[in-house]
């Protein structure tokens, strides 16, 4: 059987990824950490399992943005691409914007609304957690 795996990259194609399988989550993050890093409202993530991620091309930078959390961008043109924390070691998050089709892959929930931006729409449709959907 052959595993569906999805490819994606940064904006200027110097770093390119593949991620194989089926997300666990497909989350809209409004959490300020994010919003920082990303220089965006809110960012949509899925997470799949880590075992099953791989960089194709370049290699991206990283940076520890809090205890136990590193997340992956690329050096020349700064687009965020992964976030990984020491409390969920085997899994990976992969800002669903890089992927090359990223339509297929809906958010299902949207996570730290405690610190959601007034002006930002919400999806009411949408399972909603006031932080970490994991507590």
């Amino acid at each position: 059987m052959t595993k569906v795996s999805h490819e994606g990259g940064c904006l200027c194609g110097a770093v390119r990824y593949r991620v194989g399988g089926t997300p666990s989550f497909s989350v809209i993050c409004h959490c300020a950490s994010c919003r920082r890093a990303s220089g965006a409202p809110t960012v949509a993530w899925l997470t799949f399992e880590r075992q099953n991620f791989e960089i194709l091309v370049g290699k991206p930078a990283t940076f520890r943005s809090s205890p136990g959390v590193i997340r992956q961008f690329c050096a020349s043109c700064g687009s965020a691409l992964t976030y990984e924390t020491d409390k969920t070691p085997i899994s990976i998050d992969v800002t669903t914007a890089t992927l090359d089709e990223p339509g297929r892959f809906p958010p299902s929930m949207e996570v730290w609304l405690e610190d959601h931006l007034p002006w930002q729409p919400t999806d009411p449709k949408l399972d909603r957690f006031l932080g970490s959907s994991s507590g």
